[in-house]
């Protein structure tokens, strides 16, 4: 692959060394037992318009794996990888983790940083690309715990969205390649890949760069993979059903190729960077199930997870912000993702949205 260097002259970019003295890892969060599943829920849907039917029907989804979603887990396991990580390259840099919907919550863990003495830290967010929900308003929630916490709170700023990163692209080429591997040589050829994302709200999609990356990411996995003919599909949807989202949703994909004769379907979930709840439900459960109900062979590959070159493309984002006009690795055509997000960046769409301000001390994230 052809690995192209961004020009350091370009606007947004960071191109002095900050001096950094923690890592925040920022999360989605999810619930750990069946009484937390409702509490967390309607942490998730507090100001959106979505019927509490839907919200009971999710809560099921949860039930079905005992109430615990995996993704605090699969959060540690991260945590522990880039620990190993950094302290192997000599990086002495605390970890702390704080989630957006359940605990470990965001204020408290800011709390804890300011208790603890670190001045400034590095976010990294458990999403890989740019959208409202994935990277603005982890912003925004950042920024609210911050005042929370008060004018001695840390200053956070944020790590390069990484969907084009070498450090994720060859994970998932390596994944899908595993995947393909898995249907019957004879068949192989005849095979259909998709990639999967969250789906998002069309007004929201409209106001950002998620489908371009997505299209991006996608294109680069299957050439890695040698995989010329692909489909990108959506998933996990869950405003109203009058309002307008990205489509086609991934169980009507799977109705349509049935009826094309497509009998060996290889599913690589590349919106998303670990197996948590949407992945293992949505893509494990039910569109298995259709699958098999239409005579189907579904395999799903693997997410980056704890990959090794994922972990180390942590460690490389880390150390890109601490150098002085640092490379900034990528594949495709879109180049990096800028470091500081401009004021009209990710924008939610909703009619009632509001402009994100910087926190007044200084903080870019």
């Amino acid at each position: 692959m052809n690995i192209q260097l961004h020009d350091p002259q370009e606007a947004l970019f960071v191109d002095e060394a900050v001096e950094y003295d923690a890592v925040l890892i920022v999360s989605f969060g999810g619930p750990e037992g069946r009484d937390e599943v409702i509490p967390f829920l309607e942490n998730v849907l507090r100001g959106r318009n979505v019927p509490r039917e839907r919200m009971i029907e999710v809560a099921e989804h949860y039930m079905h794996f005992g109430g615990v979603s995996p993704i605090n887990e699969q959060t540690r396991a991260l945590i522990a990888a880039l620990k190993t990580e950094l302290d192997a390259r000599g990086l002495d840099l605390p970890i702390y983790w704080g989630n957006r919907n359940w605990h470990p919550l965001l204020e408290d863990t800011i709390r804890q940083m300011r208790d603890d003495g670190i001045k400034r830290a590095l976010a990294f967010f458990t999403s890989a690309y740019s959208s409202y929900s994935g990277c603005r308003q982890y912003r925004e929630d950042i920024a609210k715990a911050r005042a929370a916490v008060g004018e001695d709170a840390p200053v956070i700023d944020r790590i390069r969205m990484y969907y084009n990163h070498p450090g994720f692209i060859e994970p998932n080429i390596e994944h899908l390649r595993a995947a393909l591997a898995q249907i019957p040589p004879e068949s192989e050829a005849k095979a259909r890949v998709i990639f999967t994302a969250h789906s998002l709200p069309l007004s929201m999609a409209q106001s950002c760069a998620y489908v371009a990356q997505l299209q991006e990411a996608a294109q680069l996995v299957a050439q890695g993979a040698g995989i010329t003919d692909y489909d990108i599909v959506y998933q996990s949807r869950s405003g109203p059903s009058h309002q307008l989202w990205l489509e086609p949703d991934i169980l009507d994909h799977l109705d349509e190729l049935h009826k094309a004769s497509v009998q060996d379907v290889v599913i690589l979930p590349l919106g998303f960077i670990s197996d948590h709840m949407e992945v293992l439900y949505d893509l494990d459960t039910e569109a298995l199930q259709l699958a098999e109900h239409l005579g189907m062979n579904l395999v799903r590959a693997a997410t980056v997870g704890t990959h090794p070159r994922f972990i180390e493309m942590i460690r490389e984002l880390i150390i890109e912000r601490m150098e002085v006009q640092p490379n900034r690795p990528y594949l495709g055509q879109l180049g990096p993702v800028h470091d500081i997000c401009p004021a009209d960046c990710c924008l939610s769409g909703r009619p009632t949205n509001t402009h994100y301000q910087r926190p007044s001390s200084g903080g870019k994230a």
